[in-house]
């Protein structure tokens, strides 16, 4: 899925209906256009301000390995 536009719409979403939603920002990439710039960079910009957090895959496997 596109970073900045699937992903960051779906957090949009799901951040409006209530939930906290993590990004994995490793998990995800976008297009880069010589005239409009890198939206993957874009992207993660966006996800440090909307998210409740953003992290890796390393990151959030570890947590989920830590529950178990």
């Amino acid at each position: 899925m596109s970073a900045n536009l699937c992903v960051e719409s779906h957090l949009r979403e799901l951040l409006e209906e209530g939930f906290e939603v993590i990004v994995v920002k490793d998990a995800t990439a976008a297009a880069v256009s010589p005239e409009l710039g890198d939206g993957y960079k874009s992207a993660i910009t966006n996800f440090g301000f909307i998210a409740n957090e953003v992290v890796t895959t390393d990151e959030i496997v570890a947590r989920i390995s830590a529950r178990q």
